[in-house]
């Protein structure tokens, strides 16, 4: 295979290592950041003044048409939207609280927000539409404390909306009928002011927004209790960018055109993806697909009818986007056809579907695709380092990006890494207490992650990720596991058959796991269709998790990196139960906790029948 990329202005930056005497290292970026907008919508402003015909958002509607508004029409419509919530109960101290997923209504009314100092607050929609008993959602709403809630279509809300919200917070609807069958709430049509007449007063107000500013509230994946309210400014959103752009220097050249499905109450499609558009004058067309086996072939859809210049997905799309490109020649020959870049986050990515993608870029364009991750948080807004197109692997997460400092932490054997930079979040919303103790004595943000050196000799290499702190454990025998490390092997090992897996093993003499199933992958083994409990007793599923497990075993090197036993789960992780988060993440502790019986079958003597062992 070539080692070759087509080449593209990406941006390695070198790094200042400072040691310290009590073993700490400060690593600075050698590269100042670039001046960066005074708020979001004064970047709108610029490109209206340079492209203003240019298609800013598309998506498609119920006739299965894409509607698209230009960065002047969009323009014009933040306005009319601002000028509509001066009628609106909101305000610096109460957000509007969207309930529902992405949309063009839905980015028009933040940006109206954006416009005169009214943040948002994009909710995770399973909260409402998964969850059974609102906890989450109850938590979230009582700290927003909301002036109007936002639903696409009302019906499926009803019954969240009654359980977490006062009669009188107004909700505003999308799509279809406004009248409630169980909420005694106001409701308002966006037909109602989607063409309200502009109010000059809105220039005043956006003349006092600020970098100090408080442009929305994204909400943490709750993975160690409820979920905290990010509070992003609009110094963080736009310093963020153009961190991005003084990496991804290609962008400055080529407005992106991107074909994106990312959810936006998450920080990697909601900042990172939607300012890559907006800063640098780019196309967002919304995918209304997802990397499920049921929705991806709206994605592959949206792909045969727009190629995209830039790619943004998290490694399950990478995994089923490469299957179908292996399959659909016609297909893949549309996805190349001017792709530039391709970039993942919020997991690892498995080795083997990056050699795949970079087959498939070869046997289609001559030469590899560059492929980037990094390292970044919510409340980091998000970026904060970028590997370089040259150590770009599974698990490298490269250099701090410009402006940005890291402080290295002896921590148990490893380097623990906290961040500074104007990117970094004031605190959470309406949690001081919280918002103090995310913080060191330095003001330096606790990621609570770990890394370490490709090579210490040489730095300007970079990093590669090891592990959550708060997730390693100790065997008996004293040896640190290093919990996210080998997770990462694990599901790396058994692709495509395991979806996530929990670690178990602190104070025990070895490791073992309760894996998660692709129940997908794993229906492929037998015939079928079979149940979830069915699948995980099949004698044929089974062997092949244990000859999996032989050979992870024989590529071990010592007890923290071996899993002696595995106990399949026929039962999904419970968003209610607090063992999954509304991306997909498992608390790992939680998991533990609530299915703590069948962690002691995996250690019983004599071994249950259930469990798979080497």
């Amino acid at each position: 295979m070539t080692n070759e990329f087509h080449p593209i202005k990406v941006t390695s930056h070198a790094v200042l290592v400072e040691d310290r005497e009590n073993g700490e290292q400060l690593i600075h970026s050698e590269t100042p950041l670039s001046d960066y907008a005074r708020c979001l919508t004064d970047q709108l402003a610029h490109w209206v003044s340079k492209t203003p015909d240019v298609v800013f958002i598309a998506q498609r509607n119920e006739q299965d048409e894409w509607v698209k508004y230009t960065y002047a029409e969009t323009y014009q419509k933040v306005k009319q939207l601002a000028s509509w919530l001066l009628t609106q109960p909101v305000s610096e101290d109460r957000p509007i609280a969207f309930l529902c997923g992405n949309s063009i209504e839905h980015l028009l009314l933040a940006l109206a927000g954006y416009y005169i100092g009214v943040p948002h607050s994009p909710v995770s929609p399973a909260y409402s539409l998964v969850a059974k008993d609102y906890s989450k959602l109850k938590h979230v709403i009582d700290l927003l404390s909301p002036g109007l809630v936002v639903v696409d279509t009302l019906a499926p809300y009803e019954t969240a909306i009654s359980a977490v919200c006062d009669e009188q917070t107004q909700v505003a609807v999308m799509k279809g009928t406004t009248v409630p069958e169980k909420i005694a709430n106001p409701t308002i049509a966006f037909d109602e002011f989607w063409e309200h007449d502009v109010d000059e007063s809105i220039e005043a107000l956006n003349q006092k927004v600020s970098g100090d500013t408080v442009a929305k509230i994204l909400f943490t994946s709750g993975t160690t209790g409820m979920p905290k309210g990010v509070m992003n400014t609009q110094r963080m959103l736009c310093a963020n960018a153009v961190m991005i752009r003084d990496t991804m220097t290609f962008l400055k050249d080529q407005p992106p055109v991107m074909v994106d499905w990312l959810p936006w109450n998450h920080t990697f499609g909601g900042n990172h993806n939607i300012s890559i558009a907006l800063y640098n004058g780019g196309t967002l067309y919304l995918d209304d697909g997802k990397p499920t086996e049921a929705h991806f072939g709206k994605t592959l859809r949206n792909l045969a009818e727009v190629a995209p210049t830039v790619y943004f997905n998290v490694p399950k799309g990478f995994e089923l986007l490469v299957a179908k490109l292996e399959k659909d020649e016609e297909l893949a020959k549309k996805f190349f056809s001017r792709l530039q870049f391709t970039f993942f986050a919020a997991a690892g990515m498995a080795q083997h579907i990056w050699d795949a993608l970079d087959a498939l870029a070869i046997k289609y364009t001559g030469k590899k695709i560059p492929m980037l991750t990094g390292l970044g948080a919510t409340e980091t807004a998000p970026s904060a380092m970028f590997a370089s197109v040259e150590e770009s692997a599974s698990g490298v997460i490269g250099t701090p990006a410009p402006g940005v400092t890291l402080k290295l932490v002896p921590n148990s054997g490893k380097l623990e890494v906290r961040v500074k930079a104007v990117t970094v979040m004031p605190g959470y919303w309406r949690q001081p207490e919280l918002s103090k103790k995310a913080f060191d004595e330095e003001g330096f943000y606790c990621l609570g992650d770990a890394v370490a050196y490709l090579d210490p000799a040489d730095p300007n290499r970079g990093f590669r990720f090891d592990g959550r702190v708060s997730e390693d454990f100790k065997l008996d025998s004293g040896t640190w596991v290093s919990a996210g490390t080998l997770r990462a092997r694990f599901i790396s090992e058994f692709a495509p058959l395991v979806q996530d897996v929990v670690l178990c093993g602190a104070d025990r003499s070895d490791i073992s796991a309760l894996v998660f199933p692709d129940m997908y992958q794993c229906q492929q083994l037998v015939e079928g269709p079979l149940t979830p409990e069915e699948l995980v007793n099949h004698p044929v599923v089974r062997a092949t998790f244990e000859q999996k497990l032989k050979e992870f075993e024989a590529k071990g090197t010592g007890s923290s990196t071996v899993v002696k036993r595995i106990l399949l789960q026929h039962v999904a992780p419970s968003l209610d139960a607090h063992e999954v988060t509304d991306k997909g993440s498992l608390n790992q502790r939680n998991v533990q906790q609530n299915r703590a019986d069948q962690v002691e079958m995996l250690y019983s003597v004599p071994q249950s029948v259930s469990v798979i062992s080497v």
